[in-house]
């Protein structure tokens, strides 16, 4: 299987590298790396030209903008990233038979939800910032494509061949939505990474570490989304909407508390309320999924588990070793 993967330098395009490097199904030339300039989301032509020069069969799209800050900032160019240019792809992929998987996130729902329970694919999604927004418009703007490219195929007949067995892929292309939460990993400047600094910080300046305690989310190790994404494609049919995150919940707070127990720093945490955080964007309260069933049946590990995993490597990437 030919597999192409945008952003293929980002935190989640460097993890799918790996997984597919692994994958029996991608041949022994591994997968397609596009990043820029080659592959640019500000370039409209760029979606085109790269699909038809090297002619996926599927197209993993990890690039985004996900800067939810600067997508509040500007809102336009925050179009132009998460909608626009993924119309573009599904477009170029559409039009060449090529399968699209499309990287989402839980920001589509607006994160009021108090009920406890997880935002489930059949949730009507509604975003509460810009961010949200934009993903949300790419996520229409895929499947308005390939709706369109499903009503062409069905007009012109089944196969001469009678419909595929029960299990092989559906004729024409597919398109898959894999939304995920709170994503963390290699190559640092995540969540964990920015809290130890943030907690070296303010114990040089002898204050406790602020951390919100009323924002709750799945948090998601990007080696363990590239592997579930592997594990959709091996499984051949895997059109619809995905939820793929890791076990368990926790608030910033209690992750907070997570991070600095494992690189034994002795900061005291203070939780404030989300409402007190100024900020560009309003981050939703309650950032989890539930998460959907994979074709192997088995869930993600839990957060915890995969943190433990991602320890030795954040803390060599900070220089921090352990600290007393």
């Amino acid at each position: 299987m030919r597999i192409a993967i945008t952003g293929a330098g980002g935190r989640l395009g460097r993890a799918l590298v790996a997984a597919l490097e692994e994958a029996p199904f991608t041949g022994p030339a591994g997968p397609l790396a596009w990043s820029r300039p080659d592959y640019d989301l500000d370039d409209p032509a760029a979606a085109a030209r790269v699909v038809a020069r090297d002619k996926p069969e599927v197209v993993v799209h990890a690039a985004a903008w996900t800067d939810v800050d600067g997508c509040a900032r500007e809102p336009g160019r925050a179009m132009r990233r998460n909608a626009l240019a993924v119309a573009e792809l599904a477009d170029a992929c559409a039009v060449a038979g090529s399968d699209l998987v499309l990287i989402s996130t839980n920001e589509v729902f607006d994160g009021r939800r108090t009920d406890g329970h997880g935002y489930a694919t059949g949730d009507r999604p509604a975003p509460g910032n810009p961010y949200g927004a934009s993903k949300l418009a790419g996520e229409s703007a895929a499947q308005a494509v390939f709706l369109r490219r499903s009503g062409i195929l069905a007009a012109a007949g089944p196969p001469p061949d009678g419909a595929p067995p029960e299990g092989a892929r559906s004729a024409g292309p597919q398109l898959a939505i894999v939304r995920t939460a709170w994503l963390f990993g290699p190559p640092g400047n995540d969540f964990p990474a920015r809290i130890l600094a943030a907690a070296e910080r303010a114990r040089a300046a002898g204050g406790p570490l602020r951390v919100v305690g009323d924002e709750v989310g799945s948090p998601t190790y990007a080696p363990d989304l590239a592997e579930a994404i592997v594990e959709l494609l091996a499984g051949g049919a895997y059109a619809g909407l995905h939820h793929v995150v890791n076990g368990g919940v926790v608030s910033r707070a209690g992750w907070a508390r997570t991070v600095l127990a494992a690189a034994r720093l002795d900061v005291p945490v203070a939780e404030v309320p989300l409402a007190s955080w100024a900020r560009p964007s309003a981050a939703p309260a309650w950032a989890v999924l539930a998460p959907t069933v994979l074709p192997s049946g088995e869930p993600l590990r839990s957060w915890q588990a995969a943190f433990a995993d991602y320890v030795p490597l954040l803390l060599r990437g900070r220089g921090a070793g352990t600290r007393p």
